[in-house]
């Protein structure tokens, strides 16, 4: 049985979109991010996601809030990381600080990568499209990159020198350098 690639003998490529495009798309009850050009739709979170990615971002914004030291962005905020072709991407809680932060901020994504960035796993996120996402982070310029697995009970920590580490549940998140005197135990979130 011989088959053709959809793309070959005269059809043509998908479109590749930009940041703008995927502004004006309006997919109700879906997740989207541009990647390459080339648009990526999800389902929404389950439960227990939205969950410790709400007292992630909780956490995070009362220490940066008290210590003034830039924004807490929530879940799904788009961060344009690189252009032509386009690829915007949305943690589940990013921090960008005061800094870098844009003035006026923008209408639209903002172009930069935010300082941390915080990845809650859902059960149907593959460890391809996880590794890739945090590649696209470091590259573009994030410091901090916390992978928080609920089900499995622990996190990984990927730092822009190209350090990562496995912390388990009664261990603590540190700020580190982005978030000086920030410590979160995990035990507290999970």
């Amino acid at each position: 049985m011989h088959s053709r690639h959809p793309y070959i003998a005269g059809m043509s490529a998908p479109p590749t979109l930009t940041a703008d495009d995927l502004l004006r798309l309006n997919l109700q009850d879906k997740r989207t991010e541009l990647v390459r050009g080339a648009l990526v739709v999800r389902e929404p979170a389950g439960y227990r996601h939205g969950q410790v990615a709400a007292e992630m971002a909780r956490v995070l914004a009362t220490h940066v809030k008290t210590n003034g030291l830039g924004a807490v962005f929530a879940a799904e905020t788009g961060f344009t990381l690189f252009q032509d072709p386009d690829t915007v991407r949305a943690a589940d809680v990013a921090f960008v600080g005061r800094a870098r932060l844009p003035d006026p901020p923008p209408r639209g994504f903002a172009i930069l990568a935010p300082d941390l960035v915080v990845e809650v796993l859902s059960p149907d996120d593959r460890p391809g499209e996880i590794a890739t996402k945090v590649a696209d982070w470091l590259l573009a310029g994030s410091r901090l990159v916390w992978i928080v697995d609920p089900v499995g009970r622990r996190a990984r920590v990927y730092r822009a020198d190209g350090t990562d580490a496995t912390l388990g549940e009664h261990d603590a998140l540190d700020g580190e350098t982005v978030l000086p005197g920030l410590r979160i135990p995990l035990v507290t979130i999970l």
